[in-house]
């Protein structure tokens, strides 16, 4: 499909052109040597034709001056006071940076522009006087964005808007705040029809969508957008490093390699150590603090910190006194510090599109090469690291393109704009089919969804809280009350964190806030442990209302704070190269020996999984039988999948037990040997194995709590108060309840049951895999463990629920060396590992959490020790 005009960028000058720069512009330009690039004179020239660009230039390139140069250039002729320009950021921290970067060369030009910030850290006169009088250029975020479009006064803000930047608009597009951006996009529209789009990335794996998501008319073949391609400069230096020593057979962590790591930093000039969650954040950081006897200013950053901090961190880096900062994607996006010379990433990197994102922020200069050390915790991401090495260099970027644009924030955004005006429904539709996400939405959708914001639906309908817009005589639809618009500013947005508690160090007025965890892991400590958050070792001493009371602690096995935010899924470009190098046994030349001979072992006690079809290998240990599937679909997908094979088994007599997933593998143990393999992957397993589980489970409970947030059918924040988890928890619960006796069909469940199947059971990957391997199952009947089975049983009973940890800690270094050894033929099979002995009051105490535990995560029927441990294990093992 030609869904835009392309200019492609390959000499000196684009096709369309070279305009004239502003004298202020031109003069700045020479004062300093430089002349624009191909695709910032073509950004230009798309401005003065008022079309709407899409820029993909790599790190370094100038997307950002690209994508301001027409704004500029219009305000140099013209500078008389108005809202000329709009920028929009997935993180306020971008937003800042590029207003102090921007702000210098419009001074440096000689231009009276006023460039100001709109984020939720805004100071309330601020927010007052942008209103009054706004800046000509301001940035903000799309929360940020949507508070102010849900204004009555949002009208007269934004009737003179002139262009809206985007940046980095492939890490919104497919995002519930790329939905809520695109419905804010939507109004603008209606508001200043003649005001071009901008989007601005590095990584652009789909064109299309990205495109019908800057289109007025939300589609890709709209014709008023074009794609702007830069050359891709200097190609990136990534290499593997693999730590001193033996290879582990599993764990995520990656802390053997911390020497390593360190002598890294201490060579380069500034580094920024990436790593996949907040958790390994942490452990990385106090391994590098260990080894620091050089003082070398190594920092912190990740999104549970403190704001304070983190912009402590971001000026330090900015100001370059660090020498490395240790961080999460909370440093992925567009921050430019020109210091950075070396991204090194502990751990795999999960997609080829994400590293380079990441590796782009080395060197930040386009006619020099970023460098980046990948750091393989363990010997699968060995392979998937030396997969993504070769993805960089075929620049095969990867992602799953956006899916359509979810019922919960479209019902959101209804409430905001009721909020600034009166409207009908039927031009409301209207305006809503030209946001991308919902170019497709069927009426009846969007009639369910206005009903819902209106009364609540039918079940809910007799409750006086749910009631928040009527319809006047003339079929205009109002806002209730001013309380209503109040709840809905102090709730919008659509980021639903799990439920947080705030940490501080010290009690009373004077205590230090050091950021915040999930009050999950805080129910789990007693007074007195140690764990690790911001960078040091505290003390739980007490939880104070909302708060997490701490001091100063030494420790030698502190806790670890997990998040359910980290969950980052292997992508299926990456997956399908890391099958492909398997069953090429002559790419395993550069693997590491050790690796390379637990591949040749494999092959010659089993088998090796293929690209296109799928190993499965059981044998029996320990007085249970085994059954592995080498998948390699991803951690969330084999979640589902163990989940629906346990079920298949159980009716076929089998006797799960339990079963443990990583991003490679699902493993299932069970009583009786399985037979008959292949059909249990047979693909009906996605009909009602799919629709019982998710029933039964609490998944879709969790998953309707956050549909009826962002929805509105439940307040985060009240005036004067804040729900507890508890609150929300009971709360929707019983609205749950209630709709799916009385409403089955409501349009929050379909929105709860559309949201579970695409996020977080990922029944996707899964029937795109029972598809591809039909008929295609290689069942090895093996008499022991395989060499590949290994790392994954090494996962099985990670999580301990019951007392005698520490006897467990030596049994499972046990467990681990016989299980080596029996991989590698240097061992008999083993025999049932001997429990650890327990106090009967523990036995009892154990037994009740076990239940309690179970109920909680929905099981039934043959619940388990091993299936609660496998089950938390899936949950909790990717955050550690």
């Amino acid at each position: 499909m030609a869904y835009s005009t392309l200019v492609t960028i390959v000499g000196s000058v684009a096709s369309t052109g070279t305009p004239d720069l502003p004298p202020a512009l031109a003069a700045w330009f020479a004062a300093r040597g430089w002349a624009p690039h191909p695709h910032q004179w073509a950004m230009l020239a798309t401005a003065r034709a008022g079309r709407s660009t899409l820029l993909i230039a790599p790190t370094g390139a100038g997307k950002t001056l690209a994508g301001f140069l027409g704004s500029l250039a219009a305000l140099e002729r013209d500078p008389s006071p108005r809202l000329h320009t709009l920028y929009v950021s997935p993180l306020k921290a971008l937003a800042a940076d590029i207003a102090r970067n921007l702000t210098a060369p419009v001074r440096g030009m000689g231009l009276d522009i006023a460039i100001e910030t709109r984020t939720g850290d805004t100071g309330a006169e601020a927010r007052r006087r942008q209103r009054e009088r706004p800046p000509h250029i301001l940035l903000t975020t799309p929360e940020s964005l949507a508070l102010l479009l849900s204004l009555p006064d949002s009208f007269s803000m934004f009737r003179s808007l002139e262009a809206v930047v985007v940046d980095e608009i492939h890490a919104l597009a497919g995002t519930k705040r790329g939905d809520q951006l695109a419905l804010c996009l939507a109004r603008l529209g209606s508001i200043a029809p003649a005001a071009r789009r901008v989007g601005l990335s590095a990584t652009v794996p789909h064109r299309a969508p990205l495109v019908a998501f800057l289109s007025a008319h939300g589609r890709a073949d709209g014709g008023d957008v074009e794609v702007i391609e830069a050359p891709r400069g200097a190609e990136p230096e990534v290499r593997v490093l693999v730590p001193e020593g033996a290879l582990p057979w599993s764990g995520h962590m990656g802390l053997l390699a911390a020497p390593e790591i360190y002598r890294l930093i201490r060579s380069a000039r500034t580094a920024i150590v990436f790593v996949n969650t907040r958790a390994q954040a942490e452990l990385v950081f106090q391994a590098l603090w260990r080894l620091n006897d050089d003082g070398l200013p190594i920092a912190l950053h990740h999104g549970s910190l403190a704001r304070e901090q983190r912009e402590r961190v971001e000026a330090a880096m900015a100001e370059g006194r660090l020498k490395a900062v240790v961080a999460t994607s909370s440093l992925d996006l567009g921050i430019d510090w020109g210091d950075v010379d070396l991204v090194i990433h502990v751990g795999a990197p999960k997609g080829v599109s994400r590293l380079l994102q990441r590796i782009g922020r080395a060197n930040h200069r386009w006619n020099e090469a970023s460098r980046a050390v990948l750091v393989p915790a363990n010997r699968f991401e060995v392979l998937e690291c030396r997969a993504a090495v070769e993805g960089v260099a075929t620049h095969d970027l990867d992602g799953d393109p956006p899916p359509p644009g979810g019922l919960d924030v479209l019902a959101q955004h209804v409430l905001g704009m009721a909020c600034a005006a009166p409207f009908r429904a039927d031009d409301l539709y209207a305006e809503v089919k030209r946001a991308a996400p919902y170019a497709t939405l069927p009426r009846q959708d969007f009639d369910d969804v206005l009903r819902f914001v209106a009364d609540g639906g039918y079940a809910l309908s007799g409750y006086e809280r749910y009631r928040r817009l009527f319809r006047d005589s003339e079929g205009r639809f109002h806002v209730a009350s001013a309380a209503v618009a109040r709840r809905y500013r102090m709730n919008i947005g659509t980021i639903v964190e799990a439920p947080l508690l705030k940490v501080r160090l010290g009690r009373g007025v004077g205590s230090t806030p050091l950021g915040e965890i999930e009050e999950y892991f805080v129910s789990m400590l007693q007074p007195g442990d140690t764990f690790l958050f911001a960078g040091r070792v505290l003390r739980f001493d007490r939880l104070r209302e909302t708060t997490v009371e701490c001091s100063p602690a030494s420790g030698e096995d502190p806790k670890v704070p997990a998040y359910a935010g980290g969950r980052l899924p292997l992508t299926t470009s990456l997956a399908d190269r890391v099958r492909a190098m398997l069953e090429r046994p002559e790419s395993w030349n550069d693997l590491p020996e050790d690796v390379a001979a637990w591949l040749r072992l494999q092959r010659s006690r089993s088998h090796l999984p293929g690209s296109n079809d799928l190993l499965v290998e059981t044998f029996p240990r320990g007085g249970k039988w085994f059954l592995v599937a080498y998948c390699f679909e991803g951690r969330n997908a084999h979640q589902t999948l163990g989940m629906l094979l346990t079920r298949r088994m159980e009716r076929a007599g089998f006797g799960p037990l339990g079963f443990v997933a990583t991003d490679y593998v699902v493993a299932i143990w069970s009583a009786h040997q399985p037979v008959r393999v292949a059909e249990l992957f047979d693909e009906d397993m996605l009909g009602d194995d799919l629709e019982e589980w998710m029933a039964e489970s609490s998944m879709l409970r969790r998953t309707f709590r956050t549909v009826a947030v962002i929805a509105g059918l439940v307040d985060r924040h009240a005036p004067g108060a804040e729900k507890s988890r508890r609150q929300l928890t009971v709360n929707t619960d019983l609205v749950y309840d209630v709709l799916r006796k009385h409403e089955p069909n409501h349009v929050l469940l379909r929105a709860t049951r559309a949201e579970a199947a695409r996020g977080l059971v990922d029944v996707g990957r899964v029937a795109g895999l029972l598809r591809r391997v039909r008929g295609r199952i290689v069942h090895m009947a093996l008499s022991r463990v395989s060499p590949l089975a290994v790392p994954v049983l090494l996962e099985v009973g990670r999580e301990s629920v019951r007392a005698g940890e520490g006897e467990e800690a030596l049994l499972a270094e046990a467990e681990e060396a016989a299980l080596i050894a029996e991989a590698l033929g240097l061992a008999e099979p083993a025999s049932p590992p001997p429990q650890p002995r327990m106090h009967p009051l523990h036995r009892a105490n154990a037994r009740r959490d076990v239940k309690a535990r179970g109920r909680a995560l929905g099981i039934k029927g043959r619940a388990t020790l091993a299936t609660i441990r496998s089950r938390r294990q899936g949950e909790l093992a990717i955050d550690e």
